[in-house]
């Protein structure tokens, strides 16, 4: 049987909206928005009537029913730390979403509360699958060096299990769950996730300043350069923290965050941009390294997506360094607006089991280890 499927992926000036017929898009837009006029909302949530209405009006423009739709699938944000897996929007991951429980403020808390809105219009079921805070971390994994201080992450979880998932049905022929790949996703921000038998047990935390340097985060930096830092610039908190997620990478390098512009400047002679763009990829290949020690070796794929990946000189110099490991393959782009439909039909499908939220992180630190 075919499932219709609405797809919704807020982002910072825009939301990506999607109509799926099982696997077969049947419509897409990225509706664009006026950041004047998103500025003028008190918070991240105040936008939603904006946004939901802005979507109704393109799909009326290009004649698109979202009557007959059985599913609302939306980008989730703002949920505390879960398992993958695809959940339903119940009214704990709305309030989640709204206060952004995670402590991260970003557009993709507004997912669930689109989809829960049109879904309540059209009479459908509402979802989300695999959050930005899907956490799969196995427990060693998770100490760090400091009593009470444990590593979680945040990962491009939605392509990296959805890139590891086709794979394994289309290349491999096996069920993602009797595989082992390392998966990168590589754009605005660079994910390299080891996934053990369907599980994303070892990443970094890119929003945390772990792994490699991306074009507008600082990836890992010694703690030491950061307190000297800091002192050197008599800057605060506040700045390092930008550094991780906004300022560091290409921008902190060259001031800008396009990597086609830094592979233009390196190309046309400028040493400095070659060296920060040879560094990014080197960072890169040295990530997808520990990958393989955390499987033991035991690699079936490694396995490349983001939009960064349409630069062959990039693909070409990680198969040099990795190709040793296991075959590398490039998935250029992103399966986003498909990893989210595709979820919603494998629950309706009847292969995989609806998950409900339950509100609490999936890690809270170890029984053994006492105050």
């Amino acid at each position: 049987m075919s499932y219709r499927v609405f797809a919704i992926n807020p982002g910072s000036t825009s939301t990506k909206i999607a109509l799926f017929d099982g696997e077969t898009c049947l419509f897409s837009k990225n509706v664009a928005h006026d950041a004047a006029e998103l500025a003028k909302y008190s918070d991240m949530s105040a936008q939603l009537p904006y946004r939901r209405d802005m979507i109704l009006d393109i799909l009326k423009e290009n004649g698109v029913s979202l009557e007959g739709v059985d599913v609302f699938v939306g980008r989730g944000g703002g949920l505390l730390s879960i398992e993958g897996g695809v959940y339903a929007i119940d009214g704990l991951v709305l309030e989640h979403a709204r206060t952004c429980a995670n402590g991260v403020v970003h557009p993709a808390t507004l997912g669930p509360q689109l989809a829960d809105e049109f879904a309540k219009r059209f009479g459908a079921k509402a979802m989300v699958v695999n959050p930005p805070d899907t956490d799969e971390l196995q427990d060693l994994a998770r100490m760090t060096g400091i009593k009470g201080v444990y590593r979680t992450v945040h990962l491009h979880a939605l392509n990296l299990k959805e890139t590891a998932i086709r794979h394994s049905k289309e290349v491999l022929g096996k069920k993602y769950e009797d595989c082992n790949f390392i998966v990168c996703h590589i754009g605005g921000g660079i994910s390299v996730s080891a996934h053990r038998n369907g599980k994303m047990i070892d990443g970094y935390d890119i929003v945390g300043g772990e792994g490699p340097m991306a074009p507008t985060r600082c990836g890992a930096v010694s703690v030491y350069d950061l307190l000297d830092y800091m002192r050197d610039r008599d800057t605060d908190a506040k700045t390092v923290r930008n550094l991780c997620t906004r300022t560091g990478g290409f921008v902190s390098h060259l001031g800008v965050s396009d990597a086609i512009e830094v592979t233009k400047r390196a190309a046309a002679g400028d040493e400095y941009a070659a060296m920060v763009w040879n560094t990014l990829i080197y960072q890169i290949a040295k990530a997808v390294g520990s990958m393989a020690a955390v499987l033991h070796g035991k690699v079936d794929g490694i396995l490349l997506g983001g939009g960064m990946v349409h630069s062959k000189d990039l693909v070409s110099q990680i198969k040099e360094s990795c190709g040793w490991i296991a075959p590398v393959t490039a998935y250029p782009g992103e399966f986003e607006m498909e990893a989210m439909a595709a979820g919603a039909v494998r629950v309706l499908n009847g292969e995989e089991k609806l998950k409900t939220y339950s509100g609490r992180k999936v890690f809270e630190g170890f029984a053994f280890v006492k105050d």
